[in-house]
């Protein structure tokens, strides 16, 4: 005699909880994680961006300043820097070591320049090219030490040499002002703009692999950062682009002879300034230098011209400022 058929309960879920509820639980985590990527992405775009902090009237789009508003000057779709010239006078500066990073690098020495001018811009695309374009603006580079100096003669200028690129960058009056501010006599800046703040609004650098941002293939535009400009209004002599100065040393890196003929083959020029690719503030000081090949051309070294005799002329729009 059989029983009575015993059935087992059922367990409501059993049949899906196993399998199911895994698959939900999974689901939400891919899920979560994929928000949480998107999430610190986007939080990584937005801090690039924000270290990209440019002059009025650019576009920041990291990682570079776009635009071309003044004191660029526009025609139709192309862009340019003016030629403006600043003059330089008779100057006498002490250099040294003055803070701790330039011992050993910096020999104590008198420097003493006569009057002169130099690019208030660094050599733009469109002028070396000789071609317009929306982009001409921006800094030229992949130049050899003897093509930036026949690209200056052709200007009727020429390189500047060591001592008046250190004036330029590093004295401390503004053009005419040492024989009534002698308090700025000989007194050597750290940064073309001053002694401190060497943050990216101040110079197109550190934009390769950051601090201030990162993918940069080549400079930006000329004059995009004039919070860095000197008292004097010559832009971008930190960062953007090194720039070639005359003179060459040997090939084992003693001092050699300076001057504007061609380079002998094998030597090593000098330039200064850092450039987009600097990813140390100290690198842009204003004894910051670096030898290079004469024949090399580099994708972070362009130039700026000087000219003999102090005639200039003022920028519009950017006033001198107190260093």
């Amino acid at each position: 005699m059989r029983g009575p058929k015993v059935t087992a309960p059922r367990v409501v879920g059993s049949s899906e909880t196993p399998v199911a509820a895994p698959r939900r639980r999974t689901s939400h985590i891919v899920l979560g994680a994929a928000i949480l990527t998107l999430g610190t992405l986007a939080v990584a775009l937005r801090k690039t961006d924000a270290h990209i902090e440019c002059g009025p009237g650019f576009i920041a789009r990291a990682p570079r300043c776009l635009g071309c508003p003044p004191p660029l000057v526009a025609q139709g779709q192309a862009c340019d820097a003016p030629d403006v010239r600043i003059a330089i006078p008779e100057t006498t500066l002490a250099v040294g070591p003055s803070d701790w990073e330039a011992e050993g690098r910096v020999a104590p020495r008198l420097v003493h320049v006569a009057p002169f001018a130099i690019d208030a811009f660094e050599a733009t695309v469109a002028k070396v090219e000789r071609h317009a374009s929306s982009d001409g603006a921006r800094a030229a580079t992949n130049l050899t030490r003897d093509e930036a100096a026949a690209y200056c003669a052709v200007r009727g200028g020429r390189l500047p040499t060591e001592d008046e690129w250190m004036v330029a960058a590093a004295s401390g009056g503004a053009p005419g002002s040492a024989p009534g501010a002698p308090a700025d006599e000989g007194r050597v800046r750290r940064y073309p703009w001053g002694d401190t703040g060497a943050v990216c609004r101040r110079a197109a650098w550190g934009l390769e692999r950051g601090p201030c941002a990162h993918g940069a293939l080549g400079p930006d535009s000329v004059g995009a950062h004039p919070d860095g400009d000197t008292p004097t209004g010559i832009h971008d002599l930190a960062g953007n682009v090194a720039e070639w100065v005359a003179g060459v040393t040997g090939v084992t890196g003693a001092a050699g002879v300076t001057g504007d003929l061609p380079s002998p083959r094998g030597t090593y020029g000098i330039a200064r300034g850092g450039s987009y690719r600097t990813a140390l503030a100290t690198e842009l000081r204003t004894w910051s230098r670096m030898e290079i090949p004469v024949s090399s051309r580099n994708p972070d070294v362009g130039v700026r011209c000087a000219y003999e005799g102090a005639s200039g002329t003022a920028i519009p729009g950017y006033p001198r400022r107190s260093p």
